[in-house]
């Protein structure tokens, strides 16, 4: 299927955040969400991502920005990760993939010659409309902020 592209109306999602509380795109209508997809907690490129955004999370609230990530990771590894690096943004358990399928974040992946299937590490913003605004397929996990702020001209 592939990532969605820009323009497109961001699909429904409703997930379990690391707290235990039900989290969904509705709760941003209005608002304007970075949502990022990644492999897994605590590895060493998901970490830089998530700490790249966290870092500057204070900085996303006051351009309007609300911060959302997504894996296949359960509830219990997700309030772990959140508690071990401090992370302040809510992070939701898609065990099913439904979320990662409908956004095409789940896919083939290639590895050393070997053919699977992963989650595809991309990012989406989503405007106040509920229509994504900017698509990121090649994320830099170190420096993820910075290549937001670049390509979104803020």
């Amino acid at each position: 299927m592939g990532l969605l592209e820009k323009g497109v109306k961001a699909p429904h999602f409703e997930g379990i955040n690391q707290s235990g509380e039900k989290i969904s795109l509705d709760d941003f209508l209005g608002k304007k969400l970075i949502l990022y997809f990644y492999p897994k907690d605590d590895t060493p490129g998901c970490t830089a991502e998530a700490c790249n955004l966290n870092d500057n999370y204070d900085m996303w609230i006051g351009k309007g920005y609300h911060v959302v990530g997504v894996s296949p990771d359960n509830q219990a590894s997700h309030q772990k990760f959140a508690a071990k690096y401090g992370l302040k943004f809510n992070l939701l358990s898609d065990e099913d993939k439904t979320i990662l399928e409908a956004y095409g974040a789940w896919g083939e992946k290639k590895n050393y010659g070997k053919t699977y299937m992963g989650v595809i590490r991309s990012t989406f913003v989503i405007d106040e409309q509920g229509r994504i605004e900017e698509v990121f397929g090649k994320v830099d996990t170190k420096s993820h902020t910075s290549q937001i702020i670049k390509k979104l001209n803020l």
